[in-house]
């Protein structure tokens, strides 16, 4: 404390210690940490109470933001928190199946699911799936390119065992080779439990090297139904690249107006492989059965198209799905966008779907 006499008035001036500024500071500092946290969290409490008794009124909300002021797909996804993973299921495992699918991506995927459920019915361990990269897209794709392999391995782990790869005693490293074979095609429980399931207490390792249809349809108890559905739906998540880009897209196509999603199915591969050649030209219909003999896995090889499409076995033509688009009631005005591969034919096929509907959009 300094006392000083100015003009005969005492002046008091008490020294505030140095150490008290910082420490006052950081007070204030902490003060004002704690009291964003706290209105974050009433602000949120707030928003699930409103949500809860008045869902529309935020939804309402929500639907007057513009999309570009969104935060992406995967970011609104990932504001909430993850769902608690599922108990792993406790079972002695039979022995490792690993799996080579085969097809287009949709096969591939189909295929995916009824490899799980062969797992789940024979008690085994599931080895992440390999795709195809020999089939006519050539795709180099693997597994974890297009799907989440952790998403996939723990949301299934109260009903399967998924690993990513073998052990390494059972690798060729160490000279192990695994057994290998293609399942009867539509087989039932009935097959797996008795023709599958002894082979793995002689081989311990099944590789089936080929997947597609190689479960039936109907017939499987419902839990394994159930199941199916599961991986499909919430087991196969696309990786956050994928989900982000299919954002973007119909971001892209909301932001012009109403769209419709196209997928005609009429690619060469499909073409050559179900011997649909009505409204090709000659020289196209040769094209296409050369491919059909060059694809050996392709069992049927002389095909009557005639016959297979009064059968009801053919895809639509680009000219038929145009006319269906235009009775279900699209306008001219409508988006249409080509959800597929190169339409075989060209332009020249898809002349009518352009001329019914000028706004196609193909990425």
């Amino acid at each position: 404390m300094e006392v000083r006499s100015e003009n005969n008035i005492q002046v008091r001036c008490d020294k505030i210690p140095s150490q008290l500024i910082p420490r006052t500071r950081l007070q204030v500092w902490f003060f004002r940490v704690c009291s964003s946290i706290l209105l974050w969290t009433c602000l949120i409490q707030l928003l699930a109470v409103c949500e809860l008794w008045h869902p529309r009124l935020l939804t309402g909300l929500t639907n007057r933001i513009p999309w570009t002021s969104r935060p992406p797909l995967r970011l609104q996804h990932s504001l909430h928190s993850p769902p608690p993973l599922p108990p792993p299921r406790n079972y002695r495992s039979n022995g490792f199946l690993k799996v080579s699918c085969n097809g287009g991506l949709n096969q591939m995927r189909a295929a995916i699911c009824d490899m799980v459920i062969v797992a789940r019915l024979l008690n085994l361990t599931l080895v992440v799936p390999e795709l195809d990269k020999t089939s006519f897209w050539a795709d180099p794709s693997d597994f974890g390119d297009i799907f989440d392999v952790s998403h996939f391995i723990d949301s299934l782990r109260d009903e399967v065992r998924i690993i990513k790869r073998l052990p390494k005693k059972f690798s060729r490293k160490y000279g192990f080779q695994a057994f290998q074979m293609s399942p009867v095609s539509w087989s039932n429980e009935k097959y797996y439990l008795e023709q599958i399931l002894p082979l793995f207490s002689k081989h311990k390792v099944v590789h089936f090297n080929r997947t597609d249809t190689r479960l039936a349809n109907n017939g499987i108890q419902l839990d394994l139904q159930k199941l199916r559905c599961r991986v499909n739906f919430q087991g196969l998540k696309f990786t956050p690249e994928i989900e982000t880009l299919g954002y973007k897209l119909v971001r892209i196509l909301q932001d012009k107006g109403p769209f419709v999603a196209l997928h005609l199915r009429y690619e060469m591969d499909m073409l050559a492989f179900s011997g649909c050649t009505h409204g090709c030209t000659v020289e196209e219909a040769e094209e296409l059965k050369r491919l059909r003999y060059a694809y050996p896995w392709w069992r049927e090889k002389e095909i009557m198209s005639e016959e297979r499409r009064q059968q009801g076995l053919c895809p639509l033509t680009p000219e038929e799905a145009t006319l269906v688009l235009q009775a279900l009631g699209f306008d001219k005005e409508t988006q249409i966008y080509i959800a597929s591969g190169e339409i075989y034919g060209s332009e020249r096929r898809l002349a009518s779907l352009r001329a019914a509907f000028p706004h196609i959009v193909r990425f």
